[in-house]
């Protein structure tokens, strides 16, 4: 096969490399946000398997999200509550950087994260107005199977 070249660049390649990165960071993002944003919702999913947190305005446009599996925790450990606090502190970073001072949290699913990205969330400052179980509950659940006749 032969040996394996590398190409090499120049300095004044690399630093126009960085400064198209740089204004492609400084860029708006998708969802344009009208003024200065002051409140938001947080919406909490934790399942069995995992513990996802998404960050929304009052309309409920989406601004950030992220998971215990998009931070970099695998397997039985995604499900843990030291992943869900490690979530929480993820998604408060970015909190923080949009200037959001008040939330209003949304749980949904039976997972162990729950409370550990609830207290997570309350230790940062942030001004919680108000925590609400949106969890599906089955009124009368499914239809029975019909009787076994010997």
């Amino acid at each position: 096969m032969g040996k394996k070249r590398i190409i090499q660049k120049t300095e004044k390649e690399l630093i126009e490399e960085r400064e198209k990165i740089e204004t492609a960071v400084k860029k708006e993002s998708k969802t344009p946000v009208v003024g200065r944003l002051t409140e938001g919702r947080i919406y909490i999913s934790s399942s069995y398997n995992n513990t996802a947190i998404t960050l929304t305005d009052n309309n409920g446009n989406v601004l950030a999200w992220t998971s215990a599996g998009a931070i970099g925790f695998k397997g039985s450990k995604k499900s843990t509550p030291f992943a869900a606090s490690k979530v929480a502190e993820a998604i408060s970073q970015t909190i923080q950087k949009l200037g959001i001072q008040k939330l209003a949290i949304f749980i949904k699913g039976i997972g162990s994260g729950r409370e550990s990205a609830i207290r997570s969330l309350a230790a940062r400052g942030f001004d919680i107005t108000g925590i609400s179980d949106i969890t599906p509950v089955p009124h009368n659940g499914c239809r029975p199977r019909k009787a076994r006749r010997v």
